[in-house]
């Protein structure tokens, strides 16, 4: 068989091949009642409602609908349990087991487990996290000024670790030289000194990774004269790298993406609020924060009872941290978070719910009044009859 031939054969054999997938696709469109893709018609009892999801600070823009799952989102979170709990942890203060030595010292013991865990940072995205107490962030150590401190240290977990606090202490309980492997224990202790806002953290080599893995927390050393009542709380500012390209995914208060979204801290209107805020972010440079429809007076460091500024900003870089003192005059609800919007819209926004201020109404004011005479009537009674009747 000539070149020539074979040629005309192989164009032939196209074209008929061209004809038959043109008819297949024609039938493909045409042979479905509903015009419908037969192929990808889908029954009704399978397919997903449709979910909106807002962008930007909250609701009201940049709204989309998707058939999709929602990875994460400012208003879907559905998840009854958590492996964190940053309602928790934001008033919860760990003074340790508190008991006095023989000169007259108060001394606070504490006991800090590292260990591994796998932590839910965000719906479905799971982390192998290395963690003080079994949390991120560590729990919140607190003493007064002149206390002693006694850290008990196990480390349980499958790397080297240390803690290392920020603050006035000895060479040898500074965290960095003594390193705690696996299985190991180590005792810390220190007086308390100054008054301020500190923090802890894993002092081990690569910092970066045992930092971005959890380990860290805040340390509040109290004056010895209190500051006034007010409502206070801690906020941890975090991020975490999931797909270890060093650059991260998620940003957050306290431990989870969007939380104080979906459950806006409660206040009451005029009461003073006392926020301990600490900037642990690790891979950028500079964390901030920025309080809506209002101002607070700014701390930094906390070592000072004056406060430096007024303002409605305060930015960080990694290890800063400051005392915010503010209150509400109107009620309703208010955005916080990141005012570096990558930050706020990967997670770092919350807001507060300011209550009117509490006060018992005329029906519990009412019972309460009727309860007082009911056990007046009783005492009466009881007394008169020499005994109960």
């Amino acid at each position: 068989m000539s070149r020539s031939q074979i040629m005309l054969i192989s164009v032939l054999l196209m074209a008929v091949l061209t004809t038959a997938f043109a008819a297949s696709s024609f039938s493909l469109f045409n042979n479905n009642d509903n015009n419908q893709f037969s192929v990808s018609a889908q029954d009704e009892s399978s397919k997903t409602s449709p979910t909106t999801v807002f962008g930007g600070h909250g609701t009201g823009y940049n709204s989309i609908t998707t058939d999709g799952d929602v990875i994460d989102s400012v208003n879907a979170d559905e998840r009854s349990t958590l492996d964190l709990d940053p309602m928790k942890y934001l008033r919860e203060f760990n003074y340790g087991r508190v008991s006095t030595t023989e000169n007259g010292t108060t001394l606070h013991d504490f006991t800090i487990i590292v260990e591994d865990k796998t932590l839910e940072v965000s719906p479905g995205v799971f982390m192998d996290a290395w963690t003080y107490n079994g949390t991120i962030p560590g729990p919140t150590i607190r003493a007064t000024e002149g206390d002693l401190v006694r850290i008990n240290f196990i480390n349980k977990g499958s790397h080297s670790h240390t803690m290392h606090f920020h603050g006035i202490h000895q060479s040898d309980m500074d965290g960095v030289f003594e390193i705690i492997a696996p299985n190991g224990r180590f005792v810390y202790e220190f007086t308390a000194e100054p008054y301020g806002l500190f923090l802890y953290h894993c002092h081990v080599q690569p910092l970066e990774l045992h930092i971005e893995r959890g380990l860290y927390g805040a340390y509040i050393v109290d004056p010895k004269t209190p500051r006034p009542e007010a409502d206070e709380m801690v906020m941890v500012m975090n991020g975490y790298d999931n797909d270890f390209d060093t650059e991260n995914n998620f940003y957050t208060i306290n431990g989870l993406p969007y939380y104080y979204m979906h459950h806006p801290i409660q206040i009451e209107k005029n009461k003073l609020v006392r926020v301990y805020l600490v900037n642990l972010l690790e891979f950028d440079q500079i964390n901030n924060f920025h309080l809506h429809a209002n101002l607070f007076q700014f701390y930094p460091t906390g070592t000072s009872l004056t406060p430096s500024e007024y303002t409605d900003v305060v930015t960080m870089s990694q290890g800063e941290r400051g005392i915010l003192e503010f209150s509400y005059k109107y009620p309703g609800r208010y955005l916080f978070h990141a005012h570096k919007t990558e930050f706020a819209e990967k997670g770092w926004t919350g807001s507060f719910f300011v209550k009117e201020e509490q006060a018992e109404d005329s029906a519990a004011l009412v019972n309460k009044a009727n309860s007082t005479e009911s056990n007046k009537t009783e005492s009466l009674q009881y007394t008169a009859g020499g005994g109960s009747q």
